[in-house]
């Protein structure tokens, strides 16, 4: 983690892990999965806790203002 200075919390896309696996569509691979870099938290595992909350729903991320 870069930057110290802040308070972080557990990135909640990723739970912490700076990745996380989506299911493989491709025909030749069914079943299988496919690892992912996350972009919320640039693969850290941890995001800034600016107070606001963010809420993950089926429409996306967002965040309670």
């Amino acid at each position: 983690m870069a930057n110290q200075k802040g308070k972080h919390r557990i990135c909640p896309r990723c739970r912490g892990n700076g990745y996380f696996k989506v299911p493989n569509k491709s025909v030749e691979q069914i079943g299988q999965s496919i690892t992912v870099q996350c972009p919320m938290c640039n693969s850290e595992g941890e995001i800034d806790d600016e107070g606001d909350d963010i809420i993950i729903t089926s429409d996306g991320i967002n965040t309670l203002q």
